[in-house]
């Protein structure tokens, strides 16, 4: 039965088989559509480290079959009757998280990225146990409060990758102050690590790339780094010691690193910030490794509201151009996405086109 008893996307049915993608409508039913409901018929969708981790089993079980995908683009092609923020036709974004109860003390200030009740786009449960279903699909249902207008000069492969990765990096460098007078560094040049050189370098910072890899040293000065820094580099950290008022850890391999070298690079009460998700847990740390320049570690989780709001403006207004590799998405280009993202061979971000000629006759 199609849309909108049902959706087509294209799932994984196993952990240990997790690059077999089979395009699937049996078991894809979508949550009741209720009064701020949208539904959305997907044109682009970006692929996610967070894609990788679920499937691969790096964050866990997942609940299977699973449709993963959550830096949505697409059309609006129904509203509730209470949903005011967007209308049918609109282009709109959706990315991590698609619900929230927006009810709570944490919701009303304007935390709901962080809400105890919130859903996850994909592998978590609504409240009346329907398991949220990506955007590697024909359509996706959402709370308009988690759908983003998308101004007309952004592209949508452009678009796709901002909704997590984009916000992902956006919020911590706004919520630190980021801008004039701020020394930033974005450690991990790759999905995440060159929308944080855009977003810092856009916001007023003086920027600092900090990576492993020395051939994406043109890459990180295009996209905004006054200086590359090379952790290959012997005694790398010793020129910046108390430099950085705030490193943006987008890396996704920090169970590796002497993060005691990285934190002597950072200012008097300056942050170490993760964003960066491993699937192994951090190095282990003394209290007193935060003793010489007073040092913090901590982290987020996507961004709120306005942030993605403002991000999607700052965009726009200085037309931000990400670097991004497309794939037509089907079994074979799922697979290849996934696959390649795990190993790290992509420049930088990967997005799902050509929606239409994988599901013919949608609505």
């Amino acid at each position: 039965m199609p849309y909108p008893e049902t959706f087509e996307g294209f799932m994984i049915n196993s952990q240990e088989k997790w690059s077999e993608f089979k395009k699937q409508e049996e078991q894809f039913k979508p949550k009741p559509f209720e009064e701020r409901d949208v539904d959305i018929k997907i044109d682009a969708c970006g692929v996610c480290g967070s894609d990788v981790h679920t499937i691969t089993g790096g964050w866990g079980e997942a609940s299977l079959p699973l449709c993963v995908g959550h830096e949505i683009i697409g059309k609006v092609i129904k509203v509730g009757d209470k949903v005011s923020t967007v209308k049918v036709g609109d282009r709109v974004g959706v990315g991590a998280q698609i619900w929230a109860c927006l009810d709570c003390k944490i919701c009303k200030s304007d935390n709901e990225n962080y809400c105890p009740h919130q859903v996850d786009t994909y592998n978590a449960p609504y409240p009346d146990g329907t398991i949220a279903q990506g955007g590697y699909s024909s359509h996706v249902r959402a709370h308009e409060y988690f759908t983003f207008p998308i101004p007309d000069n952004i592209p949508s492969e452009m678009a796709a990758p901002m909704m997590c990765a984009g916000l992902t990096t956006y919020s911590p460098l706004v919520r630190a102050g980021t801008g004039p007078g701020k020394k930033v560094a974005i450690l991990g040049i790759g999905g995440l690590g060159h929308y944080g050189l855009l977003w810092a370098s856009a916001l007023g910072a003086e920027v600092y790339a900090i990576s492993h890899s020395p051939d994406k040293e043109a890459d990180a000065k295009k996209l905004g780094a006054k200086e590359f820094i090379c952790t290959k580099d012997k005694d790398w950290a010793k020129p910046w010691a108390f430099t950085f008022d705030f490193i943006l850890n987008t890396a996704d391999m920090t169970h590796t690193f002497n993060l005691q070298e990285y934190m002597s690079t950072l200012a008097v009460n300056g942050t170490f910030h993760n964003v960066g998700l491993p699937d192994e847990p951090l190095p282990k740390l003394m209290a007193q490794d935060f003793a010489p320049n007073g040092a913090q570690i901590g982290g987020s989780h996507i961004g709120n509201r306005p942030e993605a709001l403002a991000m999607l403006k700052l965009a726009s207004e200085k037309n931000l151009k990400p670097i991004i590799e497309t794939l037509d998405i089907s079994e074979a280009g799922c697979k290849e996405a996934v696959e390649r993202v795990k190993v790290n061979k992509v420049r930088y971000r990967f997005t799902l086109v050509n929606y239409d000629k994988a599901f013919p006759g949608r609505d």
